[in-house]
């Protein structure tokens, strides 16, 4: 997918307002600004923030089921800002950014009040052990770690009805494959509109495996 056809996606298949295409701009302009003094994305994606990240992190809002309630949004280790602001951008879903580094967390509070989001968008900057037990309607993560150290660390945010959309490159149906062996969940695979060989899994979790086995082996 090219620039134009990442703004031409926005623009036709999402129905992105001028404004909020206008304030997408602004961010990447500041990304680009902020991304010579600290490492935010790779070097070789700032010519392709539109294609690479912001429709990257847009069609997550595919998988939403449209009459599906919007509550709170969990993005965890938002970084640059991927895919949570994008997704506070184009919804009305409360979210928090996760990222416990000091200068990126930083770097997502000016960000958010540069783009007035600051009654919707709160920025966590903790490590995702100390973050208060909250449930969410969605969970997000991109490239924060592998599936079964994901979901361990997770888990508590969710429910049987919260919907986890994570971007996983070539290797999403592996990973779910493995984390099958421990965690019950119903998820499948979806391409990438941005990357052919990507895959995002999209899904809901349901708990460990055999964890009732587990309590009778160790007389609990």
């Amino acid at each position: 997918m090219t620039e134009t056809e990442a703004l031409e996606w926005l623009k036709t298949a999402q129905s992105v307002s001028r404004e909020t295409v206008e304030k997408m701009e602004t961010f990447a302009a500041y990304l680009k600004r902020e991304a010579t003094s600290q490492n935010l994305v790779a070097s070789s994606t700032l010519d392709h923030i539109w294609a690479r990240h912001i429709v990257d992190s847009a069609q997550l809002l595919s998988y939403v089921e449209a009459e599906s309630p919007v509550g709170g949004w969990l993005d965890l280790g938002s970084g640059a800002g991927f895919p949570g602001l994008i997704i506070a951008l184009l919804s009305d879903y409360d979210v928090t950014l996760v990222e416990s580094r000091a200068r990126r967390s930083d770097y997502l509070q000016r960000a958010i009040d540069m783009l007035d989001l600051g009654d919707r968008v709160t920025v966590a900057a903790i490590a995702v052990e100390k973050l208060s037990t909250t449930r969410y309607s969605v969970i997000s993560a991109r490239a924060f770690a592998p599936l079964p150290k994901l979901f361990t660390l997770a888990e508590r945010f969710s429910t049987n009805n919260t919907l986890w959309l994570l971007p996983k490159g070539r290797n999403a149906a592996t990973e779910w494959e493995d984390a099958r062996n421990v965690w019950s969940g119903e998820f499948r695979v979806e391409q990438s509109i941005t990357d052919a060989e990507a895959g995002i899994l999209v899904g809901k979790l349901m708990g460990r495996q055999q964890l009732d086995t587990h309590r009778e082996q160790k007389g609990g």
